[in-house]
């Protein structure tokens, strides 16, 4: 979240002003009515948690104070705040950008939203509660980021997803399954018609005499059949799945040597 902004620093633009700027490495800048300064309101991801930050800068410009006595307020409460916390304020810095264009680094702090309250007990009512709807705007901002990102994928996007998942799902349990042949296909082979064929295996006691296509105890476990396994959806739209016995090599070969018998 950036943003540009006009701020007025009179302490940079005092035409008697000489040396350098009290509590700050920024040399003076002369007859400047105003300076552009881009502040940044940061978000800082630490693995589990992403944390906002907002510099020193905008605190001055919500404000309307000066940089400078900004600067001091965080310095002055720094020792309190380590001897609480353990830590110190971050201290960065921000780009200047000058009216004949070119650019400056002016130091300031990057604070987190307890920070910067914490630095705005120092404050008046209205600079406080100025803070306080700032960092509301901004956390509206990052959870309204987070929701985008977090958004639910489509229903299409969902129903391709588990597509995807059943088909693999499917090559797996199917593998033993790949060269096999349907009851219906060898039928085709002889010109027959799949309830003529099932009849006849049933005749021969190769298939269990009703129900599902089943092999007769003494033919099951020896390579002549595998499983091959489905999925469709009902009319109510939920994922069915079937499973129907298959032909292999060697169950082929076993009703053809039957058939030529």
């Amino acid at each position: 979240m950036r943003m540009g902004a006009y701020v007025h620093y009179p302490h940079l633009i005092n035409n008697n002003f000489k040396g350098r700027c009290k509590g700050s490495d920024v040399k003076p800048i002369y007859n400047m009515k105003q300076v552009k300064i881009t502040t940044t309101a940061t978000v800082i991801n630490t693995g589990a948690q992403t944390t906002q930050h907002m510099t020193s800068l905008e605190v001055a410009e919500l404000t309307g104070k000066q940089h400078k006595h900004v600067m001091d307020a965080v310095r002055k409460m720094e020792a309190a705040w380590v001897k609480v916390c353990g830590s110190k304020f971050r201290l960065t810095s921000r780009t200047v950008i000058q009216p004949n264009g070119g650019t400056r680094d002016v130091p300031c702090y990057s604070l987190t939203k307890t920070e910067c309250l914490y630095i705005a007990t120092k404050f008046n009512d209205e600079a406080r509660a100025k803070l306080v709807l700032r960092w509301e705007q901004l956390e509206r901002q990052q959870l309204g980021s987070s929701r985008q990102q977090l958004a639910l994928p489509s229903p299409d996007e969902i129903m391709n997803e588990a597509e995807k998942i059943v088909a693999h799902r499917l090559d797996d349990v199917n593998a033993e399954a790949q060269d096999c042949v349907t009851t219906t296909q060898i039928a085709q082979m002889y010109n027959m018609e799949t309830s003529d064929m099932i009849s006849f295996l049933r005749d021969c006691e190769i298939l269990k005499p009703r129900g599902h296509q089943r092999l007769m105890p003494e033919y099951e476990d020896r390579g002549f059949a595998e499983f091959r396994h489905c999925m469709y959806y009902s009319l109510k739209g939920e994922l069915k799945e079937s499973v129907y016995m298959v032909w292999t090599p060697k169950g082929r070969d076993l009703i053809q040597r039957i058939l030529m018998h």
